[in-house]
């Protein structure tokens, strides 16, 4: 994820928050993968399918370790993924990794964690919420 320009890292983050304009450009301007990751993060499976189908799986691992996939979590480790490891971290609120993206001088990857967090944090209650069960 390292190797992607600032920009399209802030493009990446826009997606996850849900700008359907900055997904629709990703897709449209080389970064189909990229606009997979943010869908897969709202768990999206189609994307998450479309990660590991062509050949992105290290992405495909991110989007389930952040929702605290072990066994993706510990793929991304012994694979060496160790920022998508620390960004997956930092997703769940890890205090820790986020001071080191901080330290790291990895501003662009605090800002796609805080949009993953609140992601996250948004489904969640989804999840939980009994009014949205349907009967």
């Amino acid at each position: 994820m390292i190797n992607y320009p600032p920009k399209i890292l802030i493009a990446l983050s826009e997606a996850i928050d849900e700008n359907h304009d900055i997904a629709r450009w990703l897709l449209e301007n080389g970064f189909p993968e990229l606009t997979a990751v943010a869908s897969a993060i709202h768990l999206d499976e189609e994307a998450f399918d479309w990660l590991m189908k062509h050949k992105f799986p290290h992405f495909g691992a991110f989007t389930k370790a952040v929702w605290d996939d072990k066994k993706a979590y510990y793929w991304l480790r012994e694979h060496g993924f160790d920022l998508m490891v620390k960004l997956a971290d930092a997703s769940r609120g890890d205090d820790v990794s986020l001071q080191w993206l901080r330290d790291q001088d990895l501003e662009v990857f605090i800002r796609i964690a805080q949009k993953t967090a609140e992601v996250i944090k948004r489904k969640e209650f989804e999840l939980k919420d009994y009014h949205r069960f349907h009967i």
